[in-house]
This record gives structure tokens, C-alpha cells and sequence, in this order.
């Protein structure tokens, strides 16, 4: 069914003013879209929780985010920006890399001032360098990174993007993007969720900078998924498998822990365990886990709208976001948020 549908079917009209370029001062303070089969219903974010019943599994991605832009010179001279896309042993990673002019193998970026830093560029894969470091990746990016903010969003990074591009139980290093669903939660949300008697699970998918990488093929099907690294414990699948064997409802809280837990089904369960997934939902996937999916809003022609037409129906999804336009809800990272029950 997926080679049905062509990128110009993903294709909306967004005025630029409702791109949300900062958080709420409150997390819990955006507005909520609830989309159950063709009804639309107006909520703030706080209310998800008398729409969450007892014994219901909420499954959150813990990734975090790390400061992974970093802003450098080239040993031969000329500007480098450099974003990590993912950290494969202490001192390596692989990079997107913005010069002007494609960098050698074995050419030397170098960061910071004295003392200076440096990465040489060892390999290339397709779009991305392999870049070997002179000190661990990890503590380097926290002294000299900055946080990767999207590209639509037009300011520079501070003090507060640095707490509020993050979610509240964000544990696991490594995602260079946040999984932005999870950002209208509280502590305090998440405590009185679990004295209701809700199972908040956490499973790992660290977010690449693909997820904003845009589909160039008009045949989606034609579109290579980009990969990304996830891991699902064993009390994470054995909570998910329980709920599912008794038939309540599993709650995946962004599209990152959707793809986690669908990448890892087999036969209805979720199979624990850490792997690579280049999973691409398009309409016609057959889920086997998730009941509802709480997301924000997606970009045009992206392949994180075209996972929530697979998952509510294209139809609808097309009048909900023409609702939230005509009701000027805030898009993307910083936005509000939507409920999406899955379609029949």
C-alpha cells in the first residue's frame, strides 16, 4: 500500500509565525489535541491524565540529549561546523560536517582555544565523516558543545535550551535531537501518573540528526530510512507484553518510542534487547504493540508525518492539523502536543 502514496501526499501549508521558537515557561502548559477516530477535542496538556487509565503502560524514551554541535576551524584554515551524529567507541563519531569545501581523509579540525582540541577525519560513510578525537567525545561536548537545536528554530542556543531541549527524565547520553513528546512532562506529573496506577516504562532510542535529514524521492517508498541505536530492557518488554496479554492499552509517548517498540516485535511481543533500527512506518504498516501514540507536530513531507498518517489515518490526520492551523496551536520541538488513538 506504501507505494501508493507519493511526498506531495505529506504536503501541508504552515504559516511560519506558529513554529514555536521557545518553551513555555510551564512544560505542562501547552495545549493538547486529543484525535479519537473523526472527533477533535480542545484540552491542555495536564489533562492527559484523566485520559490515562489504571494499569495503561506509558512508555518514555530516556534518551538525552548531548551538546553536539560544536563550531571549529580546519588546520588548513576556514570555518567547520561539525554535528555529531552518533559516538561509536570514546573518541570516535560519526559527524555531519559543514565546510567549504568537502574535507580530505586525514584532514584536522581543530576546537576551542588553548588548550586546543582536535579531530582528524578517518573515513567517510555516504553523508556522514568518521572523525577520530584527541580526548573522550562525551566530556569534550559538555565543555565546548552546543545544544543541536532543529533547523527552524532561529535563535542560538542558552541557558534555557539547555534545560528545556531535554526531558525531565532524560538518563542515556546520546541523541543529538530530543524526543520532543516527552517535553510537556513534569516530576509531578509523572508521580501522580504512577499513584493512579499507570506503568511508566522507559526504553532508550537515541535520536539522530536524520529525523530532520529531508525526503528527496518523490516515491516514498524510494526514501533510505536513516539508522538509529535503541535498547529495550527486559522490564520494559515484560510490562509492554503484560498489558498487552491483558488487554489494556500501551501509551507510546513519541514517535521514538513507537519505532523502539515496533522495530522490536515479533509475533505481538516485544522482544527485548538493544539493536540498529532503519524502521520507515508509511501507511499500510501493520502495528503490533502500540494502542495510542502522544507526538507533537510534524514537519511537512517528513517522515515523522507520514508515521502518524500510518498510525490514524491520513484523512485524519490531514483535518487535524488543518484544525490546529485554523486554531493556531504551536508546532514542532516546542509546540503542543496531539493524542492519536490508532485507526482501525
Amino acid at each position: 500500500m506504501s507505494n501508493e502514496h507519493t511526498l506531495s501526499d505529506f504536503d501541508y501549508s504552515l504559516p511560519p509565525e506558529l513554529i514555536a521558537q521557545h518553551p513555555l515557561p510551564d512544560r505542562a502548559a501547552s495545549r493538547l489535541l486529543h484525535v479519537k477516530g473523526t472527533a477533535l477535542q480542545d484540552l491542555h496538556f495536564a489533562e492527559i491524565e484523566s485520559l490515562v487509565d489504571p494499569g495503561e503502560v506509558l512508555v518514555f524514551n530516556d534518551t538525552r540529549v548531548i551538546k553536539a554541535r560544536l563550531y571549529g576551524r580546519k588546520a588548513s584554515g576556514g570555518r567547520v561546523e561539525v554535528l555529531i551524529e552518533r559516538i561509536i567507541e570514546r573518541r570516535r563519531a560519526l559527524a555531519l560536517v559543514r565546510t567549504s569545501h568537502t574535507p580530505r581523509i586525514g584532514a584536522q579540525f581543530l576546537f576551542g582555544e588553548a588548550p586546543t582540541l582536535s579531530a582528524i577525519v578517518r573515513a567517510r560513510h555516504e553523508d556522514l565523516f568518521e572523525l577520530e578525537f584527541d580526548h573522550d567525545i562525551l566530556p569534550m561536548l559538555d565543555h565546548l558543545g552546543h545544544v543541536p537545536l532543529p533547523p527552524y528554530i532561529a535563535h542560538s542556543d542558552d541557558a534555557v535550551d539547555e534545560a528545556r531541549y531535554q526531558t525531565v527524565y532524560a538518563r542515556t547520553p546520546g541523541a543529538v535531537a530530543a524526543p520532543t513528546a516527552g517535553l510537556h512532562f513534569t516530576e509531578d506529573m509523572l508521580n501522580r501518573l504512577r499513584k493512579r496506577g499507570v506503568r511508566n516504562v522507559y526504553v532508550t532510542l537515541h535520536v539522530g540528526a536524520g529525523t530532520f535529514q529531508p525526503v528527496r524521492a518523490e516515491r516514498i517508498q524510494d526514501h533510505v530510512m536513516h539508522s538509529e541505536w535503541y535498547e529495550i530492557g527486559e522490564d520494559a518488554a515484560n510490562a509492554v507484553n503484560e498489558a498487552r496479554a491483558a488487554g489494556r492499552r500501551v501509551t507510546a509517548v513519541g514517535t521514538t518510542s513507537l519505532r523502539a517498540l515496533e522495530s522490536a516485535a515479533r509475533d505481538g511481543k516485544v522482544i527485548a534487547g538493544a539493536r540498529d533500527t532503519r524502521l520507515f512506518i508509511t501507511p499500510g504498516f501493520r502495528f503490533q504493540i502500540v494502542d495510542r501514540l502522544l507526538t507533537n507536530f510534524h514537519l511537512p513531507k517528513s517522515t515523522l508525518l507520514m508515521l502518524v498518517s500510518a498510525f490514524a489515518g491520513m484523512e485524519r490526520i490531514r483535518a487535524a492539523y488543518a484544525y490546529a492551523i485554523a486554531h493556531r496551536y504551536r508546532f514542532f520541538s516546542y509546540g503542543d502536543a496531539m493524542l492519536l488513538e490508532r485507526s482501525a
